[in-house]
């Protein structure tokens, strides 16, 4: 009976988180539709749903779509993977290291609220035009948060770990992975989660004026052709991977990760 009820509940709770977001999306589209009926702005200005499908199934069946989605994530993809494979064991070195961490602090600190946009004109003249720039941007935008985040997580460790290390005798491997990266593991991962949406905000607005490709180019591309239709498409296919990119992180952070 005790069993037959949980089910029900986790049932009735499954059939909820499903419901709501369809429930939600019907009618943001709905909304969407009326807005463009009788706002007055035209199609050609404010394209309704079924006009964006028809441009989506062109874009799509042309292989357009898909050739500038690939650009776009090939960009964050590079980009990302460079700022974490720096600036997180740069963040250990610096949480165990307090004098190293007082040289660096300061300079990452004045780097960090830097917008990566305002790096474009640099990173144009540095690499010229193609996706080298694009994934510095993207890089810029994820290493300075990677590396504090996990600069602080170092350094909020318990002592304690510490000391029953040194009792044991472990040697610098087995003091990472046996205690640094399990302890640390979940905060980086927070902090991948939120670094991995500002870079793919960054990769667009970069795609804009540093390269001829990506879902950014797209939607400048399409403006100049006066294709609103085309720039709505790109604009919910940008919403759609970075949802999608999010949930992804969700599921990763929830794992359950054992420290010590």
């Amino acid at each position: 009976m005790y069993k037959a009820s949980l089910l029900n509940e986790k049932f009735a709770i499954l059939n909820k988180s499903l419901w709501l977001p369809i429930i939600s999306v019907v009618l943001v589209i709905a909304l969407w539709g009326a807005i463009s009926q009788l706002g007055g702005l035209g199609k050609h200005v404010f394209p309704g749903p079924a006009t964006v499908l028809l441009a989506f199934n062109e874009l799509f069946n042309n292989g357009e779509l898909i050739k500038h989605s690939v650009a776009s994530l090939y960009r964050v993809t590079v980009g990302f993977y460079l700022a974490i494979f720096l600036g997180i064991p740069l963040g250990i070195v610096l949480g165990l290291n307090r004098t190293l961490s007082d040289m660096v602090d300061p300079v990452v600190q004045f780097l960090r609220p830097i917008s990566p946009l305002a790096w474009i004109p640099l990173a144009m003249l540095w690499f010229g035009i193609g996706d080298k720039p694009a994934i510095f941007l993207i890089f810029l935008s994820s290493f300075f948060s990677l590396t504090m985040a996990t600069t602080v997580a170092v350094k909020s460790i318990n002592p304690i770990y510490f000391q029953v290390a040194a009792n044991f005798n472990f040697n610098r491997a087995e003091l990472l992975t046996k205690i640094i990266i399990p302890a640390i593991t979940p905060d980086v991962i927070t902090a991948l989660r939120l670094t991995v949406a500002v870079a793919w905000l960054v990769v667009v607005a970069a795609e804009m004026i540093a390269v001829q490709s990506g879902l950014g180019y797209l939607i400048l591309d399409s403006r100049n052709a006066l294709r609103m239709d085309y720039v709505m498409v790109g604009m919910i296919v940008i919403g759609w991977i970075g949802l999608s990119l999010d949930l992804i992180m969700q599921k990763f952070s929830r794992v359950k990760w054992t420290a010590h």
